[in-house]
């Protein structure tokens, strides 16, 4: 009688908790509805100026000044770096000395064909004479026409030797010091024109199709410049007709309003795509609202994310589900969930319910 006893007492406090547990209050619920409006997708994009050039050389030559820094105002025409021009200097004043020697032949060899056409008035030569003299006078005006053309190609090619800025704008990068060796093709600079800036950005097939038929306005966000999103008119939008073969995209490029201050080549931005209109019925049952749930209602365990979903005798049920971008204090749900379902709000109290 004593062990039944003992049993009987052991029993009743082992169904205790559940006795407690059935009495506590039902878990809030939240019921999923589609919003009720489409999402404005959103993509990565960066910040690149229209107008960017990179300063080359052209010739080789070791670097001997560099007149500008990295971010300083530059105008058309100002010369950038200068190269070691020394041995161009002298090649261009020995072609220049080789046009002289050729013009002082051609006088003589003109002098001599006029006394050869005389002589031959007078029939004190024979045509033979005068046709080497003439032939002689010619070829002097060939070499000095020559010498005169690779006179003109090396001053020219003495330009080369500074760099000068193509157009107005601000010096961006600049990877050479004094000392460096130019070659023909390596970076020395970099250029660039602050008042015409626009943001680029890879989308998909289907957005890219969106934006060409779109005819209202896509917003730009600069995050740390724009407090706020910055709507550009559909006109100052160009979707290229091109698709990238390897990864399937677009490139979308929209310019920047022009009182954007502060925007420079490289930031970091983000392009909201209007959402696409739908060409049908069925494709606007198709397009209805995202679901959206409370983010506070998602359990994360490891690499399982999912949702205490409550059945029909109120129970909850943990169901692995997929996230989309977060919008406030909630967060869409792609895929593992349907619109009508009720889910737990206090994920915590559904496990020990469970």
């Amino acid at each position: 009688m004593r062990s039944l006893s003992i049993w009987t007492a052991a029993l009743s406090l082992a169904w205790a908790p559940l006795a407690a547990s059935a009495g506590e209050a039902p878990l809030t619920s939240f019921t999923v509805q589609p919003a009720a409006t489409q999402l404005s997708s959103s993509v990565d994009a960066q910040v690149e100026a229209v107008r960017d050039a990179t300063v080359a050389a052209q010739v080789p030559g070791a670097i001997v000044r560099l007149a500008v820094r990295a971010g300083e105002q530059v105008t058309a025409g100002q010369e950038l770096v200068r190269i070691d021009a020394r041995a161009a200097q002298l090649n261009a004043a020995a072609s220049t000395a080789q046009v002289d020697a050729a013009r002082a032949t051609l006088r003589v060899a003109a002098q001599e064909y006029e006394r050869q056409k005389q002589l031959f008035q007078k029939q004190y030569i024979s045509q033979s004479a005068l046709d080497r003299a003439e032939a002689q006078w010619r070829a002097s005006q060939a070499q000095v026409q020559a010498l005169q053309a690779q006179a003109g190609a090396a001053s020219t090619q003495s330009d080369f030797y500074a760099l000068k800025a193509p157009f107005t704008g601000v010096v961006g990068t600049v990877p050479a010091t004094v000392g460096d060796m130019a070659l023909p093709g390596k970076p020395l600079l970099t250029v660039y024109d602050p008042s015409a800036m626009r943001v680029t950005a890879a989308v998909g097939q289907q957005q890219a199709a969106a934006l060409r038929n779109a005819s209202g306005p896509v917003q730009i966000e600069i995050p740390g410049l724009t407090p706020e999103r910055v709507a550009v008119p559909a006109g100052k939008v160009q979707v290229l007709p091109t698709v990238d073969s390897l990864s399937h995209t677009v490139q979308v490029r929209v310019d920047l309003p022009p009182g954007t201050a502060g925007a420079a080549p490289g930031m970091f931005a983000r392009l909201w795509l209007p959402t696409a209109p739908p060409q049908s019925a069925a494709a606007g049952a198709a397009q209805a609202g995202p679901l959206l749930v409370p983010a506070s209602a998602v359990v994360r365990r490891a690499e399982m994310t999912g949702l205490y979903v409550l059945d029909a005798q109120d129970r909850p049920l943990l169901r692995q589900v997929r996230l989309g971008r977060a919008v406030g204090d909630q967060v869409e749900v792609l895929s593992g969930i349907r619109a009508g379902e009720r889910v737990a709000l206090q994920p915590q109290a559904a496990a020990k319910v469970r």
